[in-house]
């Protein structure tokens, strides 16, 4: 018997413990045309689908819907970690030939030292220099390559005599937006704005947390004036998160570790939440797996900072969240596999059919999904 058979009443049933998820489960046909290229006109104003997983049921809303779904002592937890400019396009050194480079993460702040993927990597050795220019033609940067970590991995010392802040200062405007390869065009004006949420402030994500990408001004101040409190912790969000899963069995799939921080008054504000049973929403799958990594023994949330590589699939018990909001995500990927955890196999496949039949956008400037 299948586990997720849906109910006469609509309703679905819990995950059965024994149960054993497989990475087919999670696939569905994904026009390619529904695949967002850029965001909607106005960040509120993208399609929101609310799901139910009491009574299975399925509305169709704009995002500044989601007002009439929470109220006063309320808790809406998000990730304010900032996406910076990671992708760099160079020269290598006497052949000029063209190359780019995407910064991963800071190895050892002020050595200079970066883990990079390079492309093509078969012209990238060890001992290579590598020269960016600025708008003008002139050598900005330089950086020498320094260890080889994978195929397409490496390791850059930038070879700079000027402060941090100067060098930093260098990076962001050498950097172009790190848009996902299915956003099949250039990085545009546009995007520095809007590949970032309004409440983008901890540097060191490639990727945004798209989720937050809904929330205009407005909308948060309505939210606050109805008595919803906020939550903010960072995941900085790394390439692992859209690596591409191998494994049918996916309790063999490892997730890439990423730096999180929860601080304490952000563990204050969603375990009183708890305490007084209201909503507690996550905004996003990277809220989820930084709540998930830090619940104490009492199920209740923990302050921490640390580094984490959860991989959430069903079944699975939540502690903290009881609603969430995230993106439309793409087949067999790690982010809807998750978002089954949370809502129910069954409910959130017949959910994704319904939000293709219905032209819903999909993945970081898609539209999005409220579940409650």
């Amino acid at each position: 018997m299948q586990p997720f058979i849906r109910r006469d009443n609509g309703s679905y049933p819990i995950a059965q413990k024994n149960m054993r998820t497989k990475l087919s489960q999670f696939n569905f046909n994904l026009p390619k045309e529904l695949v967002a290229q850029y965001p909607s006109e106005e960040r509120d104003e993208s399609r929101l689908m609310v799901v139910n997983r009491s009574t299975g049921k399925i509305e169709h809303k704009v995002f500044k819907d989601i007002l009439g779904y929470f109220t006063d002592g309320d808790v809406m937890i998000f990730n304010n970690t900032k996406v910076f400019p990671a992708r760099l396009f160079g020269q290598k050194e006497k052949t000029g030939a063209k190359i780019e480079v995407f910064l991963l993460r800071e190895l050892n702040h002020g050595a200079r030292l970066w883990d990079v993927l390079v492309d093509p990597a078969r012209k990238i050795r060890v001992g290579n220099k590598l020269y960016f220019e600025d708008e003008n033609g002139n050598d900005a940067l330089v950086a020498e390559v320094v260890d080889n970590t994978t195929s397409r991995g490496r390791t850059i010392r930038f070879l700079f005599d000027g402060t941090d802040e100067e060098f930093h200062h260098e990076l962001m405007r050498l950097g172009n937006t790190p848009l996902p390869k299915y956003i099949e065009r250039e990085p545009e004006e546009i995007d520095r704005e809007r590949y970032q949420t309004i409440y983008a402030k901890e540097p060191g994500a490639v990727a945004a947390p798209t989720a937050g990408l809904h929330f205009s001004r407005e909308l948060l101040k309505r939210l606050e004036l109805k008595g919803v409190n906020f939550a903010e912790l960072t995941l900085h969000i790394g390439l692992g998160t859209f690596r591409t899963i191998d494994v049918e069995d996916l309790s063999k799939h490892k997730m890439e570790a990423e730096y999180f921080r929860i601080p304490p008054d952000a563990a204050d504000t969603v375990n009183g939440g708890l305490d007084k049973g209201r909503k507690v929403c996550a905004i996003g799958t990277t809220v989820m797996r930084s709540i998930e990594t830090a619940v104490s023994a009492d199920n209740r949330l923990k302050a921490v900072e640390g580094w984490t590589n959860k991989f959430i699939f069903p079944p699975y018990d939540f502690s903290i969240a009881n609603a969430m909001v995230t993106n439309f995500h793409l087949p067999k990927s790690s982010l809807i596999i998750m978002i089954a955890a949370f809502g129910g196999i069954d409910l959130i496949m017949d959910a994704y059919n319904e939000a293709v039949k219905e032209k819903y956008r999909f993945y970081s400037y898609g539209d999005a999904m409220l579940i409650l």
